[in-house]
């Protein structure tokens, strides 16, 4: 992979007269304000394996500048990577804010996938909050007033259940094994199309008693795959090979194979304790998915049931997302209020002037502690025991904060629809935290245009 700075800019297609391109000549123009982003991505891309090369051989690469802003277009419009790569060869607006030279080729979806994904969560956390210290200097956001809640984005996952998890076992496995057959002639036995069987009928049995022992033939197939799958990596381990290349192969489909293994074992036990002997098997300790195991499961008010991850976010009255924290768990709302005041004010130097919660926040001791920061005005829009005076000034300022709470609503609604924040494509825990840290910063940029645009109207 090539990475370069380039000290001359490409010559770009010139702006159109249309609001989404006034917009984003606006967003460029921020960024242009903000350096050390560029900075940022740089490091992590040359700071995770990239080779320096001879800039005056081979094609060129694309910059941290080209990374960021690609990323950007990408989560402000939900684009596939195809869809990206094909907008950016497609569009002159769209190239002008990449900075995508006339005599540049577009970079493909491949090109575009592994630059993007080398860029840490943290980094782009780090650059929205250098956005949102600019918005504070324009005038933009300052911070007094803020609104917190927490909202669910899902794993790209299908609908788990106990037959559906044996059935993804049985095919990975099998499917890695055929790898080793292939490439090295290791043989095994191939229990999936058993195990599809087993799967579709337990998925039409029309009660407990038909699916029963369909459940235990297919546990034995998927036991006994597992055995195989074992087996096999055992003798890729001895594999005797002139050629390195067939070595490192054999190394990690064997690696593969005791990873998907050791997941299996959970799924395994898990169908066992649920389905043949009855237990009630804690959400902490399931496996939702062997394709993305960090995936957690959210009962969000004892009537729906969520797979992927609790992010908690507090916004301002100007609609920006100050701070977002993607959760490891299921932790309840109210543990959350006290740490997310306090991120405001290392973010800000100084506590918020008045926060406004969901009625899931209110405890007694949050209101002490959060009082304590400095925080002159903590509405709860439940209180729960806790009385107005004991919170606020006065009833107008409760009723006050308590609409205003209600408009993160809105700004979690329009991550959803317009920012790719309802579901997460991207694999692994560290790439999650990335991609909804991408598409906050990308929210941010276009809140913080607008609002200049509206400013010079």
């Amino acid at each position: 992979m090539r990475m370069r700075v380039h000290d001359q800019l490409h010559l770009v297609p010139a702006a159109i007269a249309h609001v989404h391109a006034r917009e984003l000549m606006q967003m460029s123009a921020v960024l242009d304000q903000l350096p050390e982003a560029t900075k940022l991505v740089h490091a992590d891309l040359i700071g995770r394996g990239t080779k320096r090369v001879d800039a005056s051989k081979g094609r060129e690469g694309m910059t941290a500048e080209h990374v960021l802003r690609t990323m950007i277009v990408k989560q402000m419009n939900s684009f596939s990577y195809e869809e990206l790569a094909f907008h950016l060869a497609d569009s002159n607006t769209y190239r002008s804010f990449c900075r995508l030279g006339l005599d540049q080729e577009a970079p493909k979806k491949s090109t575009l996938q592994k630059n993007i994904k080398r860029v840490r969560a943290e980094t782009w956390e780090a650059i929205n909050r250098q956005l949102v210290l600019h918005a504070a200097a324009s005038g933009i956001e300052s911070g007094t007033k803020v609104r917190t809640d927490c909202t669910v984005v899902e794993s790209n996952i299908h609908h788990p259940t106990d037959s559906s998890l044996l059935w993804d076992c049985v095919r990975v496995l099998v499917r890695l094994m055929g790898q080793a057959k292939e490439d090295f002639g290791l043989t095994f036995t191939d229990h999936s199309l058993r195990a599809k069987r087993r799967a579709m009928g337990i998925l039409n049995a029309k009660s407990n008693k038909q699916r029963l022992p369909l459940y235990r033939e297919l546990l034995n197939v998927t036991e006994r795959t597992l055995g195989s799958a074992e087996r096999v990596a055992g003798e890729l381990d001895e594999v005797k090979a002139g050629d390195m290349l067939a070595l490192v192969r054999a190394a990690a489909v064997a690696q593969q194979l005791r990873h998907y293994g050791d997941l299996t074992k959970r799924v395994i036990s898990q169908t066992q304790r649920r389905v043949l002997a009855g237990e009630s098997v804690p959400a902490a300790e399931k496996l939702v998915s062997i394709f993305e195991p960090h995936t957690d499961i959210i009962v969000k008010d004892q009537r729906e049931t969520l797979y992927g991850h609790k992010i908690c976010l507090t916004a301002g009255a100007s609609g920006l997302v100050t701070d977002v924290v993607v959760e490891k768990g299921n932790p309840a709302d109210s543990t959350l209020a006290v740490k997310m005041v306090e991120r405001q004010r290392d973010l800000y130097g100084k506590a918020p002037r008045q926060v406004s919660f969901d009625g899931g926040f209110t405890s007694r001791s949050n209101l002490t502690a959060i009082k304590a920061l400095g925080v002159s005005d903590v509405a709860f829009s439940k209180g729960r025991g806790l009385q107005i005076a004991e919170m606020v000034k006065s009833t107008w300022v409760y009723r006050c904060l308590r609409n205003f709470r209600a408009g993160v609503e809105g700004t979690i609604s329009f991550l959803k629809r317009a920012f790719g924040l309802d579901r997460c494509s991207w694999s692994n825990f560290g790439s999650f935290k990335a991609y909804v840290c991408g598409s906050v910063l990308a929210c941010n940029l276009l809140v913080v245009a607008r609002h200049l645009l509206d400013a010079s109207a």
